[in-house]
């Protein structure tokens, strides 16, 4: 499919469509670079205003993940006319909330008539030339480190299928509404190898990215994987969302696991590393001391749960 796209031709294009890169980046001038991005996607919850929040901040994060400052946004809005404009205003309300807390100008958009609900932005974003964040770059010995816990495609399932309700989900309700802003912040003046954020893929599948762009290998510590509260119940449980078991088919190329954990015990934590999230955490390669400060700047906020070694692109979990 993505053959048939013609890629830039232009010197000004710094990175576009034929990487796994999380935004486009495209140079003004040595001293400035537009970053471009869109993503949107269909309730993950019930309520219209936390859909809105969570889209805006899943959406701003590509920016943050490319080491961006995010400028302007436009809404993509496909709702069905039948549901009334009171939905409507409040989905946009909670994503205009939460670009106002990343200073981020909502300055347009457009809208269709559509049965099933859908919204995300496009987002632009500026960033020096020559201090992009790219998810190539990890080096052996570097240190992995997530910015957010995991589980939310599992939850976001559970409350779907009426097993929870959300006000239970609270807690990960507010971390997809929660902005990357002040975990790209805490890296200033330290060296950032590579970055992306956490989202459809999975845990493993955007490790993968990272590893094979790099020309590495990650070796993970599942006992310190930061994980929502359940999220092992639900897995056991089959509360997963449709697109796991994909997900687990293509990791079994590239994920291995240490001999001491049993076969169940592989297969629920393929679930969970293979579990599709909405606005994630970072990921980030940074070498061992700047780790260390990153760490100690974000307050438990960030764990280190892993490292980078030698390879061609695989992933262990030990």
């Amino acid at each position: 499919m993505l053959d048939a796209i013609a890629p830039g031709q232009s010197d000004e294009v710094l990175c576009g469509f034929e990487t796994n890169d999380d935004a486009a980046v495209y140079r003004l001038n040595d001293e400035q670079a537009l970053l471009l991005t869109v993503d949107f996607f269909t309730p993950i919850v019930d309520d219209a205003y936390d859909f809105g929040r969570i889209s805006a901040a899943n959406s701003l994060s590509d920016i943050y993940a490319m080491g961006g400052v995010p400028l302007t946004a436009m809404n993509l809005l496909a709702f069905s006319c039948a549901l009334g404009p009171e939905m409507v205003a409040e989905v946009l309300r909670g994503a205009s909330e939460v670009c106002a807390q990343a200073g981020v100008a909502v300055v347009g958009g457009h809208t269709i008539d559509d049965a099933e609900p859908k919204f995300g932005l496009s987002v632009m974003g500026t960033v020096h030339p020559d201090k992009v964040w790219y998810n190539k770059g990890a080096r052996p010995g570097d240190v992995l480190i997530l910015t957010k816990p995991i589980g939310t495609g599992i939850w976001g399932t559970a409350i779907k299928r009426g097993l929870v309700g959300e006000d239970e989900a609270r807690a990960v309700i507010e971390a997809m509404a929660s902005l990357n802003k002040e975990s790209a912040e805490a890296t200033e003046g330290l060296s950032v190898h590579a970055v992306t954020d956490v989202t459809g893929f999975g845990l493993a599948g955007h490790v993968r990215e990272m590893a094979l762009a790099s020309g590495v290998d990650a070796e993970i510590a599942l006992d310190v994987v930061p994980l929502h509260d359940r999220v092992k119940v639900f897995a056991e449980n089959d509360i997963v969302p449709g697109r796991t078991a994909d997900l687990i088919a293509w990791s079994e190329a590239f994920l291995t696991f240490d001999e001491t954990y049993t076969d169940d015990e592989q297969a629920l934590w393929r679930t969970i590393v293979c579990d599709p999230q909405t606005s994630g955490g970072l990921l980030l390669a940074l070498p061992r001391e700047d780790a260390g400060v990153y760490l100690q700047r974000r307050g438990g906020e960030a764990v280190a749960i892993g490292r980078f070694i030698e390879g061609d692109g695989r992933i262990r979990f030990i």
